[in-house]
């Protein structure tokens, strides 16, 4: 057994890129197997036509009275 990379022979590299192809397959089929429905969509634009809240002036909260300086 080769208990490193660098004195390795080629039939372990051979494996070593064999499973990190096999792994790239996988990860690709996965994603492109994995969409988007019509159910899912209604439900996403369900969530995203809530209350819209803007952001206002930026405020500092300090242990004194007086204003921070910037």
């Amino acid at each position: 057994m080769n208990h490193s990379l660098a004195t390795a022979d080629r039939t372990t590299h051979l494996k070593i890129v064999v499973v990190a192809l096999v792994a790239a397959i996988v990860v690709v089929a996965v994603g492109i197997t994995a969409r988007v429905t019509a159910a899912d969509t209604e439900t996403v634009r369900i969530h995203t036509q809530g209350i819209v809240v803007k952001a206002g002036t930026p405020a500092a909260y300090g242990k004194t009275d007086s204003p921070s300086i910037r």
